[in-house]
C-alpha cells in the first residue's frame, strides 16, 4: 500500500517537471508562435494519452463506471497521478503568464482537489477515471482548431470548415453527448453511492463547468456562422 502511494507521488512530481520541459522545448521549436500555441500542443498531448490510459483501466465494458465506490486499482491511481501532474503544471504555467481564465482556473482547481481526494482515499477510481475520459475526449480537436488559426488559417474557408467540423463532431457530439448526457449520469452515480464528500463536490462542480463551456461552444458556433454569412448576403444584395 505504501509503495503505491510512493509511486503515485513520484509520477506526479516527475510529470510536473516533464510537462514543463516539454513546454520549454516546444517554445524553442515554435519560437515564432505564441505562448498559447505551445500550451495547446501540450494540452492535446496530455488529453490523448489520458484518454488512452483511462480506456485501459476499464474493468467492465458493459459498465465502464463499475465497480462504483470501490477501492481504486493501481492503474487508476497512476492515471489520476498522470493527469494531476498536468493540471498542476498547467495551472502554474498559465498563472505565471496571466493567461489563465476564470473558468479554466475553476476547472483545474476542482480537478486537482478531486484527484488528490481520490488518491488519498483510494476510492471511486472508476468514477474519477470515467470523468477524466469524458472531460478530455474532445480536447485534442478543440486545440486543433486554435492551432490552425495560428499557423495562418484564420478567417478562411478552411478555418471555418475546421471550426464547424471540430465544433459539430467533436464538441457537440463529445461535449454534448459525453458531458451533457454521460456527465449528469456520472454525477448521479457518484452522488448516489457512498463516496467521499470532496469527490461528490468535484463531480457536481465539473458538471457545472461543462455546462458553461457547452453554452460558450454554441455561442461561438452561432457567431462564426453568422459572421461568414453576412458578406455573402451583402454580395447577393
Amino acid at each position: 500500500m505504501e509503495e503505491d502511494y510512493i509511486r503515485v507521488i513520484n509520477i506526479t512530481m516527475f510529470g510536473v517537471i516533464s510537462w514543463g520541459l516539454i513546454f520549454i522545448l516546444l517554445r524553442r521549436i515554435f519560437s515564432n508562435y505564441s505562448f498559447d500555441f505551445s500550451t495547446r500542443i501540450v494540452s492535446a498531448l496530455h488529453a490523448t494519452v489520458a484518454v488512452i490510459l483511462a480506456t485501459l483501466t476499464i474493468q467492465d465494458w458493459s459498465c465502464p463506471v463499475c465497480p462504483t465506490a470501490s477501492m481504486s486499482t493501481i492503474q487508476q491511481m497512476e492515471t489520476m497521478a498522470f493527469s494531476l501532474s498536468y493540471m498542476t503544471y498547467d495551472l502554474i504555467c498559465s498563472n505565471f503568464v496571466q493567461l489563465l481564465s476564470i473558468d479554466n482556473a475553476v476547472h483545474h482547481s476542482i480537478c486537482i482537489l478531486g484527484f488528490v481526494a481520490g488518491l488519498c482515499s483510494r476510492e471511486c477510481g472508476s468514477e474519477i477515471v470515467a470523468a477524466l475520459w469524458i472531460g478530455e475526449i474532445s480536447t485534442p480537436f478543440l486545440n486543433l482548431r486554435v492551432i490552425l488559426k495560428e499557423i495562418g488559417y484564420r478567417d478562411t474557408d478552411l478555418n471555418l470548415a475546421a471550426d464547424v467540423i471540430s465544433f459539430s463532431i467533436c464538441s457537440l457530439i463529445n461535449k454534448g453527448l459525453a458531458r451533457m448526457v454521460g456527465g449528469p449520469y456520472l454525477v448521479y452515480v457518484t452522488i448516489s453511492v457512498d463516496s467521499p464528500f470532496l469527490i461528490k463536490a468535484m463531480a457536481l462542480g465539473l458538471q457545472l463547468v461543462s455546462a458553461f463551456w457547452f453554452y460558450k461552444i454554441l455561442k461561438m458556433m452561432r457567431y462564426k456562422l453568422i459572421k461568414k454569412s453576412i458578406p455573402t448576403e451583402n454580395l447577393l444584395g
